[in-house]
Order: structure tokens, then sequence, then C-alpha cells
């Protein structure tokens, strides 16, 4: 297992999966870590699970994600004033899984704002979020260079994930609203939704032993989540034990297995996709 090249997402809520592995463990944001598996630089990564529904050469660790089923309170679009008067919402470039579940749940309430991808957010940084201007923003919507100035009542918001959404929520959580995407795709569903899965490159020979070893740490963390918790220096231990009981799966079973099907058919339905037959190849 120490010579398994193994990348994990370095949020809060991957600690449970993650603790406890043998070897060395690349750390970093979801996008950079499905660039680098996808090019072969790990053996397998926990990703975004939209990585799997674009590219699904992956065999998938069974039986471990992260997914909510409601309120997952770290994937969310902050905001001022009413919901449906946002004009422009900021991206967070970090996950793909994040920026396409907002792309299908606006497109199925039948809104239409303008999306800004700030190629220079700061989920890619190991600092905080900061409440200015974006130096530098890309319109994705219309394909051009634009900047931005944020929060700005009532037109303007921001969609933030994993520990940059938990901070801001901390920090600034009583001057904006949040709309919690976990929750929004479960009131529209009735499904979890899955955030990130283990994937695993298709020449890698020791699979089964891999899948084994990642659902076996899971188990042993999940029964000594008390020990997790302790561990964690940054967030208070009440908020990570609410967080990790309350707010967070790391199952991957038959009804989330149905809810990343069903958000694999919204993004065909939505352009985000091409249509394929969906298959779970798990090891």
């Amino acid at each position: 297992m120490k010579s398994v090249r193994v990348g994990c997402v370095k949020y809060l809520n991957a600690r449970p999966l993650i603790r406890g592995w043998p070897g060395n463990v690349e750390f970093d944001h979801p996008s950079a870590l499905c660039h680098r598996l996808a090019k072969d630089h790990l053996d397998v990564a926990l990703v975004s699970s939209f990585e799997f529904l674009r590219n699904p050469i992956y065999r998938i660790v069974d039986d471990v994600s992260i997914s909510s089923d409601g309120p997952v309170y770290s994937v969310v679009l902050a905001h001022r004033g009413k919901f449906s008067d946002i004009e422009e919402i900021e991206l967070d470039p970090a996950s793909e899984t994040a920026v396409n579940l907002l792309r299908c749940l606006l497109a199925e309430l039948g809104l239409k704002p303008r999306l800004i991808r700030n190629i220079d957010f700061q989920s890619v940084r190991p600092a905080g979020l900061q409440l200015a201007e974006s130096e530098t923003a890309e319109n994705i919507s219309a394909g051009r260079t634009d900047k931005m100035s944020m929060f700005q009542p009532p037109h303007l918001a921001r969609l933030i994930i994993g520990d940059q959404a938990i901070r801001f929520r901390q920090e600034h959580g009583r001057a904006f609203q949040f709309w919690d995407l976990g929750e929004q795709w479960n009131k529209l569903t009735g499904l979890p939704f899955v955030y990130a899965l283990w994937l695993i490159r298709p020449e890698v020979s020791e699979a089964k032993s891999i899948a084994q070893r990642l659902r076996g740490l899971r188990d042993e963390n999940l029964a000594n989540l008390d020990a997790v918790i302790a561990d964690e220096k940054e967030f208070n231990p009440q908020f990570c034990a609410r967080y990790y009981r309350k707010h967070l799966r790391f199952g991957f079973r038959e009804k989330e297995k149905k809810g990343l099907r069903g958000f694999a058919d919204l993004c065909v339905k939505h352009g985000l996709l091409q249509k394929r037959d969906l298959a779970f190849p798990v090891v």
C-alpha cells in the first residue's frame, strides 16, 4: 500500500476516509486531483463524482463516497436579497461537481444568472476566503474575461465549497443567506447527492486490495469518530461532530447510486454530458 500513488481532497469532509492510510497522500483541491488522476500521476484518488460521469474509465471503490441526504452545509451559494433576483454567480473552479450541480438546479428552476468563473479563487490556496473584489475572473457564460465586484446586493452571489464554505459561514454567516445545494437537490429528487468517490485507474493491478483497505479505513474511522474529531485542529469539536453525523454520509449504496444516476440524467438533459449507458464498475 505504501507504493500506491494516492490523492485525496484536502477538506474536512474527507478526514474519515483517509486518516490512517499507511503511505504518502497527495492532498489538493478536487479539480487538480481529477487532472492528475487522468494524466496517470495518481493510481487512486478521492475526487469529484462528475469526473467519473465525464470519463467512466475508472473503477469505483464500492460502498464509499462523500454524500449528503439533505443539507450538506459546505456546498452553498452565498447571497444577499431574494434568490430569484441574482443576476451573476461567481463560481469556484475547484469542483466541477458543485458547478454542474448548480447549473442543473438553476436550469430546473428556470433561472439564468450569468456565471463567472473566478480563476484566482481562494479555494485553490491555503489562505481563507476574502471579502474582496476578484482580481481575475472569467465570464464563462459569454466567453470573455471580466471583473466582478463581489457581494453587492441584491444581484451577485458566490458558490463556495469545502472548508472555505465552512470558514465563510462561521465568520460571515449573519451577513449572508446560504442556498445549500445538497438540500436543494434533495428537495428536487428526494435522493442523496454524491459529491466524491474513490476512483482507481483501470491498469492498477491491486485494485481489489486497495478498495478493501479503503473500506476498512472508513469503517475504522467511523467507529472511532471521536478520535478523528480530536485530531482536527482548525474546527471545533462540536461543529465537527454535527458536520460528520448530521450533514455527511460516507456510503455508496443503492440510494446513493440512484442519486448519482439522477445527476447524470440531469447533466445530459441540460447539455453537460453526452448520453451513454451508465454502469458503476465497483471493486
